[in-house]
């Protein structure tokens, strides 16, 4: 008999498994394949790798901006996937030392929980063994959404798994959905040479992020060279010849384009299936499990988090859904998650972050806002680094000084958000921000002069 049995080691997974030792209990954990899940083995950390290469690729192409003769460059696209995957191989490692550290037992396999609130995992030669636990944590995340006019066959229309390790490099790619995984894909591939052209059926790329973020970005990559089309819908696509024919609905009229692949990011859906939810009578809504504050089901000792619930899809959100769970389990004093002051990064180049409201959300909710922008083109450090495109935008209320939303565009800034997420959670004002020393030269000054700006307070503008 275990006290918790976690189904599932992504984000939200392991971070409960160890939270759950930590505090005491008898604690395993059921994977099917390597500990991590998406996140560590095909999501957050293989695509940084990525990512990191085709920055340096850049770096060196455009040597000559930093004073530096370059008498030739080539790449390797398949040592490029192969750091990629040695980079999480090397993290899925990292989790099961925790796991033994933490005394926590790996269960390999597929689960079900049976009406008897058991769990079965079917090992891969197809034994069935049934475990026993006091709390059942569910945590199975998402995958690709497969839409009926471009159905996945992870060959010539792919999802981000097989976008990840593409054993040739495409000349021609199409990307579809422009959130935050279309968008680094789009950014990767484009950057190692392949000619991309990315649909967004919404107006503007990234619809999330704050209508100038968005815009600043699109105007950013069509000068790279970047194929972008918004309001736009791929009706079909046609894989009978060596490539892909997508046939594209815009507002001039349909068009086909023509493309050597084609990857679908439109976004994900729940891992529901054969997890015995339906036997169980766990409520399910609108494609996801429902829960209170707590991550506790309608079914008493049965929990689940992360993707699989109606939260934010982000590995950060499962983390702390876990750790509150666990907690609250534990009998702990934990408050309910903070929903509003979640942060959201693409890691694009220039990168993309945010936390709370944006301007026209601030403003759809009645406040009276006070904005404040700055350009890294004014910022020092930016420009020394060769890397001042984009900008931070602070909104506050401006009767009260409430920290509203923040916006950054450029280089590193999914590292500089976190100031911006800890000062709302201080329920920090703009004076305290402005106040504050912010080391010179660096990209976070931007943030203090953002504020500055707001209040007609700004030095360097």
């Amino acid at each position: 008999m275990y006290d918790v049995i976690v189904i599932g080691s992504g984000p939200g997974g392991y971070v409960a498994a160890i939270r759950a030792a930590q505090l005491g209990m008898k604690v395993a954990c059921v994977e099917k394949e390597n500990l991590g899940g998406i996140c560590l083995n095909w999501g957050c950390i293989p695509t940084k790798a990525l990512l990191k290469s085709a920055e340096v690729y850049e770096y060196l192409l455009h040597a000559e901006k930093y004073g530096l003769k370059n008498t030739g460059v080539d790449k390797d696209f398949s040592a490029v996937v192969s750091r990629s995957r040695d980079v999480a191989g090397k993290m899925s490692k990292g989790i099961n030392y925790l796991f033994r550290k933490n005394k926590i037992e790996v269960l390999s396999g597929t689960a079900k929980v049976t009406p008897a609130k058991k769990v079965e995992v079917t090992a891969a030669d197809g034994s069935v063994n049934t475990y026993e636990a006091k709390h059942i944590l569910l945590a199975t995340g998402a995958r690709t959404r497969s839409l009926p006019a471009m159905p996945v066959d992870g060959k010539k229309i792919i999802g981000y798994r097989e976008a990840m390790t593409l054993p040739v490099q495409p000349k021609k790619m199409i990307v579809v959905g422009s959130g935050a995984i279309g968008t680094e894909f789009s950014y990767f591939y484009h950057a190692m040479g392949t000619e991309v052209t990315l649909i967004e059926y919404m107006d503007r790329i990234l619809p999330v992020e704050d209508e100038e973020v968005s815009r600043q970005l699109e105007r950013i990559y069509k000068g790279k060279g970047m194929n972008i089309m918004t309001n736009a819908e791929v009706t079909a696509v046609d894989t009978s010849g060596n490539g892909v024919v997508a046939t594209v609905k815009t507002a001039k009229g349909e068009i086909k384009l023509e493309a050597d692949i084609l990857l679908s990011a439109v976004g994900i859906v729940a891992n529901l299936e054969n997890l015995g939810l339906e036997a169980l009578g766990i409520k399910v809504e609108k494609g996801k499990v429902w829960t209170d504050e707590f991550y506790r089901t309608n079914v008493p000792g049965i929990y689940a988090f992360g993707d699989m619930t109606p939260g934010p899809a982000l590995a950060h959100v499962a983390s702390h859904e876990a750790i509150i769970c666990v907690e609250k389990i534990a009998n702990m004093h934990v408050d309910a998650l903070d929903y509003g002051n979640i942060p959201g990064c693409t890691y694009c180049i220039p990168e993309v972050a945010s936390v709370g409201l944006t301007e026209k959300q601030a403003i759809e909710k009645g406040y009276e806002i006070k904005v404040g922008k700055f350009p890294f083109s004014a910022s020092g450090k930016a420009s020394a680094s060769g890397k001042n495109e984009g900008f931070v935008k602070i909104i506050f209320d401006a009767k009260y000084g409430e920290l509203l939303g923040c916006h950054m565009l450029g280089a590193g800034v999914t590292d500089m958000i976190a100031e911006i997420v800890m000062a709302r959670k201080l329920e920090t004002t703009a004076h305290e921000i402005i106040k504050g020393i912010h080391p010179h030269p660096t990209m976070s000054e931007a943030v203090m002069e953002a504020a500055a700006q707001a209040y007609n307070e700004c030095i360097h503008l």
